[in-house]
């Protein structure tokens, strides 16, 4: 990666209720705009005021991996955000806070404090809400950044509220700027205009986005965080682009209703978290069963039960392995950035359509919730789109696509060689067929009662079985990031990845040289690639989001690969890049046991 000569990390503390999510996301669109690169991820908790929410929002000139390990600035919506936090800011750091109700406390040194007066820049204003586009002005002049652009986002932002709403808030904003360009000594170093802007967003909107790029036209979900951000972006732009999007009662009805619509012929997708993936395990057992495609998102959440529903984890594998029960065909795959969970989507959809069997796509609320800067070249909605083998398919001359005679016989599970049997949707003339959760004969006739017939049986189960042997080499295998002959190998699953590679670049600058392989398609897993991958590296040392090392033992189940160091984290916030640092340092010192990190600033 090239050197970065910006790096800038900018935190938000309060209360949930004080306005924290929207200079945020203003502060990111800012950014973008001149094409810097900006990682956000928000800490927040499960209540609608109060708690300890805090954001960070960290900004590059080159892309951003991880939210990172220092702040460099931070801003105090309440005194508990000023209590926990200012400890850990280091010299040429700043700290805006409202005087009129804030302490400091005593900073470290070289820490720039940088108090205002709500009263005194905004007297016509009840209250102190205004606080945070106070503090948001001042900041943007801290760095070096023109008012003009914050003036065109509020604008934006509040043209809906009428422009009294407008006038008032950049008014205060121009307020909060002026007085730090009077008081406070700014950065040293102006954030610079990139020649190309870059868009903004979320990995629930890429997985959304990726989902409409694949053809979904029917999407539905119950609300479920931190998988809700799927459906607020469907519901949406649903109707524009001809998706029919449901909120359903439940998410046993979720399952049901995306199967039903699947089987009807449409791509059909839907997405919850933990506990609503529990519940609708049955019915991806009988979406295999009767061979219909349909695609599942999990956004994990840490568990069990209700667990923390707005902290991330990575712990839903072995659930997401025996989900439903018996063996049966599926695919599951963990997006690693946010470009994989907008082009995954896609690829999965045209995958389960052609060998007939569900699709289950793994991230966390790290990613799905983390707001990411992204080339807008990367979204490209024109991919390619593989329905698979579907008889009367666009038909023309009695012939269909695939070169099934459109009369005559029509066995839906049919055995072939493939394990795949061609498709045909309801209302195809000549096809009508028999399609239930019961186990069934070739023309769908259900044999799980007194025709129970052994060798039909174990023939069937065969057939579904083997089409995975077919999906692999339809994969792309995983590849070494970083130097061949390093030092430590880092094997990771999902999310992980930006942090890991944050972690190699630290680690690079102590003398210890490191490696990364990152597994995304997991089910079918690339165990041959993966295996000679590992077979080369001189120590291994897997980091997962979960406490029993879930991935380790996947890993071990299907490769016979035993790690020789392990660095996991289960306390509801992410990896930062010292955590991973200090975990390879303390297994290569000879540490006895897995090295579990403490989380030291999101507490």
């Amino acid at each position: 990666m090239a050197m970065r000569t910006i790096d800038l990390a900018i935190a938000i503390g309060g209360a949930a209720g004080q306005g924290i999510a929207t200079p945020g996301n203003i502060l990111a669109r800012i950014l973008v705009r001149r094409g810097l690169h900006v990682n956000v991820y928000d800490a927040y908790q499960s209540i609608i005021r109060g708690g300890h929410i805090f954001l960070t929002l960290r900004t590059s000139d080159q892309p951003v991996l991880s939210h990172g390990d220092k702040l460099d600035v931070l801003i105090a919506l309440n005194q508990d955000t000023m209590d926990r936090h200012l400890t850990l800011m280091g010299a040429g750091s700043a700290v805006l806070y409202n005087a009129d109700r804030i302490r400091p406390g005593e900073p470290a040194a070289g820490v720039q404090l940088c108090p205002f007066s709500v009263k005194g820049l905004a007297p016509s204003v009840k209250g102190d809400l205004v606080q945070n586009t106070l503090a948001l002005g001042a900041v943007l002049r801290l760095m070096g950044v023109e008012f003009a652009a914050l003036e065109a986002i509020l604008t934006e932002q509040f043209r809906r509220k009428g422009e009294a709403v407008v006038a008032e808030n950049v008014s205060v904003a121009r307020a909060g700027y002026s007085y730090a360009d009077e008081h406070f000594r700014p950065f040293p170093v102006p954030l610079p205009t990139l020649s190309k802007p870059l868009a903004f967003v979320d990995g629930n909107t890429a997985l959304a986005m990726g989902g409409a790029a694949a053809g979904v036209r029917f999407y539905c979900a119950y609300p479920m965080s931190p998988s809700s951000g799927v459906l607020h972006w469907m519901a949406s732009h649903g109707r524009q682009l001809g998706i029919m999007v449901r909120q359903v009662e439940d998410e046993l009805g979720v399952i049901n209703m995306a199967i039903g619509a699947a089987q009807a012929g449409a791509r059909a997708m839907c997405a919850t978290s933990g506990g609503g993936f529990a519940l609708m395990t049955e019915a991806l057992g009988a979406a295999a069963m009767m061979e219909v495609p349909v695609v599942c998102i999990d956004v994990q959440r840490a568990g069990p039960a209700t667990g923390l529903p707005t902290k991330t984890e990575q712990g839903d594998l072995w659930q997401v392995l025996g989900a439903g029960q018996g063996d049966y065909p599926r695919l599951v795959v963990a997006p690693s950035s946010i470009e994989e969970c907008f082009h995954i989507v896609p690829e999965l959809f045209n995958l389960v359509d052609r060998f007939q069997c569900p699709g289950i796509i793994m991230t966390d609320l790290l990613l799905s919730e983390g707001r990411f800067s992204i080339d807008p070249a990367e979204l490209d909605f024109n991919v390619p789109i593989n329905r698979g083998e579907i008889v009367g398919w666009e038909a023309t001359d009695g012939v269909g696509t695939n070169g099934h005679a459109l009369v005559g016989e029509y066995k839906r599970y049919e055995i072939t060689p493939s394990g795949i049997s061609p498709r045909a949707f309801p209302g195809t003339e000549g096809y009508v067929h028999v399609v239930a959760t019961d186990e069934h004969d070739e023309d769908g006739v259900l044999i799980s009662d007194e025709f129970t017939n052994p060798h039909k049986r174990q023939a069937m189960h065969e057939k579904r079985m083997r089409k995975m042997e077919g999906v692999l080499e339809h994969l792309a295998p995983p590849t070494l990031f970083g130097p061949e002959d390093a030092e430590v190998t880092l094997i990771g699953w999902g999310s992980t990845r930006g942090v890991i590679r944050e972690a190699m670049e630290q680690l690079a600058a102590e003398g210890i040289t490191a490696n990364n392989l990152q597994v995304t398609w997991l089910v079918p897993l690339h165990a041959e690639a993966i295996s000679s991958i590992v077979a080369r590296a001189k120590r291994t040392i897997i980091v997962e989001n979960n406490y029993s090392g879930q991935f380790a033992r996947y890993l071990r189940s299907e490769t016979s690969i035993v790690a020789d160091g392990h660095i996991r984290k289960y306390d509801g916030e992410p990896f930062m890049p010292h955590h991973i640092v200090a975990g390879v340092k303390a297994i290569l010192a000879g540490a006895a046991k897995p090295y579990v990190p403490v989380h030291e600033v999101m507490v």
